[in-house]
């Protein structure tokens, strides 16, 4: 099957199930209501796999490596800080959570922030190893992570089911006009990434190839990694943390596709991302009633895929 059938093929199946999602249960009496709940939460599966899938797949390119996601850099550790010190200085009810656009505003911003002075500090000298960068993100996640543990642990049971809200994955309880505010962010991030295609595809080749080529390593770095801190934020944002959802579709995408061009891979990650999330978040609501969440799922198939690659010696 030829790639361009295959893009079809999840395209069409992204199709169904949104059908699926919208317009099961409507009648001339709740159309309505339903539209206005469900339209918005598709759309934030669509955006949030598409943020998600291209920043795994640029960030992997990048790094030369298909076991590394932005999560390894402790974004997702850094969300749940920002939410929990929210909670912990102004209480569970502060106009800094109750405020969906505040809220927003302030774990983009901070998360953003923590990109720029993290990719400032590897770009301020000269011949410093990628590798310390991902070391020190690794470092770093784990150090948010522990101190946001130890502010729950001081927390008023209440207070802590606030942070709980907001340390998982969810497409239930979608703050609709987030879904609007990150639609013209995404637009412009992946039309940018897009731009770089081909600078991606000869990236892909190792540094050394790439200079030789003629590429502007430094600043294709640096303009990546930013670009995916952004969309990486404002997936996180909007839906919370999914830490294997983006290293399984990226690598799904590179076994399903087989190519390098990147002008292919983004818009097939794009798609098979999608359709992961409809297709899962539909079979978790009519098949398993609610009983798990996608976020479950998500992780525990991804994390035994990174096991597998592991195992099988499958990262190149």
């Amino acid at each position: 099957m030829s790639d361009a059938k295959k893009m079809w093929a999840m395209a069409m199946t992204a199709l169904v199930f949104a059908a699926l999602f919208i317009c099961i249960g409507l009648t001339a009496t709740n159309y309505g209501y339903f539209l206005s709940r469900r339209v918005p939460k598709v759309l934030a599966m669509v955006l949030a796999g598409i943020a998600v899938a291209q920043s795994s797949l640029v960030f992997q390119t990048i790094t030369h490596n298909r076991i590394l996601t932005p999560s390894i850099m402790g974004f997702d550790s850094l969300y749940v800080l920002t939410q929990t010190l929210l909670v912990a200085v102004f209480g569970g009810f502060s106009f800094f959570l109750i405020n969906t656009y505040i809220n927003f505003a302030i774990a983009v911003t901070v998360m953003v922030g923590f990109s720029l002075l993290l990719f400032g500090f590897y770009f301020g000298k000269e011949g410093r190893n990628l590798i310390v960068l991902l070391l020190i993100g690794l470092i770093l996640g784990q150090v948010f992570s522990s101190t946001a543990s130890f502010f729950t642990m001081l927390m008023d049971p209440n207070e802590f089911l606030v942070v709980q809200s907001k340390m998982f994955a969810s497409f239930n309880n979608i703050k609709i006009e987030l879904v609007y505010l990150c639609l013209p962010l995404l637009l412009v991030a992946s039309f940018l990434l897009y731009r770089m295609h081909r600078t991606l595809d000869v990236f892909w080749l190792d540094k050394d190839n790439a200079i030789s080529l003629g590429v502007d390593v430094q600043k294709t770095t640096r303009k990546a990694l930013i670009l995916s801190a952004v969309l990486i934020a404002m997936s996180t944002a909007l839906i919370g943390p999914v830490m294997f959802f983006g290293l399984l579709v990226t690598n799904l995408t590179r076994e399903l596709f087989r190519v390098y061009e990147h002008r292919i891979l983004l818009m097939g990650c794009s798609l098979m991302s999608i359709c992961t999330l409809l297709v899962g978040q539909w079979v978790v609501e009519n098949l398993f009633k609610f009983d798990t969440t996608l976020s479950v799922v998500v992780n525990f198939a991804g994390g035994l895929y990174f096991l597998w690659m592991l195992l099988k010696n499958r990262v190149v």
